[in-house]
């Protein structure tokens, strides 16, 4: 059941169990959903490939890295954007990148939020335990 997952698509093992870490942290017991690249991560949105028999059913918030393996984190929120199913859910561009063009790329694409993955580990721990209360409790969703 996804209607209050967390979908968490990042390739980096390490980043990935501070931000799984980091939200339990902040008392929040959504499930989180992770995937490891791009085409994973459309193919479990959209039910496609390897998760074919899974009910489509979309989580309340899509936490996405730019720099994945296989399909970009941009052509995964172009995805998202083009398709009528999924054009309305809250995807929040968590990335290492401080590029302008990679800020602005991923608003015209239709992210809802852009932040930049703090270097220190307590500040990155603080801005997702932060990024998990506004978007799981205080935001409301379509």
């Amino acid at each position: 059941m996804l209607k209050n997952a967390v979908f968490l698509v990042e390739d980096n093992a390490d980043d990935e169990l501070l931000i799984v870490s980091s939200l339990k942290a902040a008392n929040l017991d959504n499930e989180i959903v992770v995937a490891r690249d791009g085409a994973e991560a459309l193919d479990y949105l959209f039910a496609t490939g390897e998760y074919a028999d899974r009910a489509p059913e979309l989580p309340v918030v899509v936490l996405l890295d730019l720099k994945l393996p296989k399909i970009g984190g941009l052509e995964v929120l172009r995805r998202i954007r083009a398709d009528e199913r999924t054009k309305l859910l809250a995807v929040i561009v968590l990335t290492s990148s401080d590029e302008d063009t990679d800020v602005v790329e991923s608003y015209r694409l239709g992210a809802n939020s852009y932040v930049q993955k703090p270097v220190n580990f307590g500040e990155f721990s603080a801005a997702i335990q932060k990024l998990g209360l506004y978007w799981l409790l205080l935001n409301k969703i379509p």
